[in-house]
């Protein structure tokens, strides 16, 4: 069984019910004082011997439960209940992205890493029927998705990525290609890396890895994210505010600058472009532009043909309960009354 949300956002409306739950524990509260003000709350109770204490919040509960029902078929919730394969034409994308501490740097706001996040989702929201996986690297490179055509999985899987997720730092761009090239289990199929990075390199071997994949038929684009002017490393503190800039060993702030020709040359090697990351837009058009020019391979994959809505059994559930609560009365319930379950008299 396979399950989704409709309209996921809707969840937040259960934040009311604990609001509801105080309100309610604040009236029983407020009753209470007012009561003891009138006079001895044992005489209080004699002189409405038959009204129940226990009802109210048996009312109350069924309230709470129908709410909760009527949100939760609002939200929708779908179970799949077939898997189909399905043949699709487009092209094999891995996204590499660089998340070395140098992607921190501000001189592209709001800083290069979350530049570079967003350069990738809006490239992710342009395309139709290609497969994508996502590679993470800075001093090693890590896997971060593999290849799949659940755009909404990448995008989230891309939103947690951050500086933390490889301990050995540096630019090491051979790696990430090398692990990249892997990504590509089908021999027949177009294959594209889009290597998002400031262009510092660390390593060794980038333009020999570059000519291994392109000698396996992979194009590699990259997207140049920082200014040539460059800009400090940030270390942030616990609260996420600034406290200094990373220095090198004489105590000299360290100031990381775009290097767009390390990138212009991995792209060349496999004759694809080199495209500068500043403008959102600007780069979504050129990577269109690359796009078109690879041919677009038929490709099978497993997907979730059927869902069946299950809204109209939390909506049943909920106006039975709602049917149930006109019939409550506030009065003791009389053979209740005499079994004496909550001790009422």
């Amino acid at each position: 069984m396979y399950h989704k949300l409709e309209e996921p956002i809707l969840l937040y409306l259960l934040l009311i019910l604990p609001l509801l739950v105080v309100l309610f524990l604040f009236q029983v509260y407020w009753k209470k004082k007012k009561q003891k003000e009138f006079g001895d709350l044992e005489l209080v109770k004699k002189l409405s011997p038959e009204k129940s204490t226990f009802k109210p919040a048996l009312k109350f509960a069924t309230v709470v439960l129908a709410l909760t029902g009527i949100i939760l078929a609002l939200v929708n919730p779908k179970i799949g209940t077939k898997m189909e394969t399905v043949k699709r034409q487009g092209i094999d994308i891995v996204f590499a992205l660089d998340i070395s501490k140098s992607m921190l740097a501000e001189d592209i706001a709001p800083s290069r890493l979350e530049k570079s996040k967003q350069l990738i989702n809006q490239i992710i929201n342009s395309l139709g029927n290609d497969r994508i996986g996502i590679v993470g690297y800075a001093g090693s490179a890590y896997p971060v998705l593999p290849m799949t055509t659940d755009y909404s999985i990448a995008k989230m899987y891309l939103q947690n990525m951050n500086t933390n997720m490889v301990s050995s730092q540096g630019t090491a761009l051979n790696d990430a290609i090398n692990l990249a090239t892997t990504y590509f289990d089908a021999v027949d199929t177009s294959k594209l890396i889009i290597l998002v990075s400031d262009g510092e390199d660390h390593g060794d071997g980038a333009a020999e890895a570059s000519e291994i994949a392109k000698e396996k038929g992979i194009k590699i684009t990259t997207i140049g994210v920082g200014t040539l002017d460059g800009g400090p490393i940030p270390i942030k503190g616990d609260n996420g505010v600034i406290s200094e800039y990373k220095k090198d060993n004489e105590g000299q702030v360290v100031i990381t600058k775009l290097n767009p020709e390390t990138l212009q040359n991995i792209a060349q090697n496999t004759k694809s472009a080199y495209i500068e990351g500043k403008n959102t837009k600007q780069v979504v058009e050129e990577i269109k532009q690359v796009l078109d020019t690879i041919e677009k391979t038929e490709f099978e994959s497993q997907e979730i043909a059927e869902y069946q809505t299950q809204f109209q059994w939390f909506l049943g559930v909920a106006f039975f309960l709602l049917l149930i609560d006109v019939f409550f009365l506030e009065r003791k319930t009389a053979w209740l009354q005499k079994l004496n379950l909550f001790n009422e008299r």
